[in-house]
């Protein structure tokens, strides 16, 4: 087979692919369809059940969450459980290491980017604030939508047992447990 021969094998299959391209644009502007504005379907279950919603001027406005109530959905055996997918990053014991994340021996009362040794993202260590019920439930439902810039790249838990029952895990994981309200 000579150059000649290949060169129309190789012209003919571009002339098909641009063809059938055309075909499809041309198509698309005969027959164009106006996208509505709104979907016709909503999925039930979608909205993110939030602790603080963002207004026009991006300031955090919290909203009251009942903890007692919150905490009460929870249970120890299935924090544990919950709190495996944490143990990818970070580890929960007395005078544990610190991994990809830093320890969380008794982080429950513990002031945020307080552990020595780690090295926090400039956000966790401004942050500064002492990690309460009420703050571990708002940080744990979307981590980086909570602290804008903090290197933690979970997800978060969206259900509400799933993160009572974490946070009473790493409660009951410190020296001296604080107390439930």
């Amino acid at each position: 087979m000579d150059s000649f021969e290949l060169n129309k094998i190789i012209a003919a299959v571009l002339l098909t692919a641009l063809i059938i391209i055309g075909i499809g644009k041309f198509a698309d502007l005969l027959f164009y369809v106006k996208k509505p504005d709104q979907s016709a379907y909503k999925v039930e279950g979608l909205e993110v059940a939030s602790t603080s919603s963002v207004t026009e001027s991006n300031e955090k406005v919290l909203e009251v969450v009942d903890i007692k109530a919150l905490l009460a959905m929870g249970d120890l055996a299935h924090g544990e459980k919950v709190f495996k997918k944490c143990s990818a990053c970070h580890m929960i014991a007395a005078g544990g290491k610190n991994m990809i994340g830093p320890n969380l021996w008794g982080v429950i009362g513990r002031t945020a980017g307080s552990v020595n040794d780690y090295k926090y993202s400039k956000a966790m260590v401004a942050y500064a604030k002492e990690w309460s019920f009420e703050e571990m439930n708002s940080y744990l439902i979307k981590p980086q939508a909570y602290i804008k810039g903090t290197k933690m790249a979970f997800a978060g838990l969206r259900k509400e047992k799933d993160r009572a029952s974490v946070i009473l895990y790493m409660n009951s994981k410190a020296d001296n447990p604080k107390p439930l309200p």
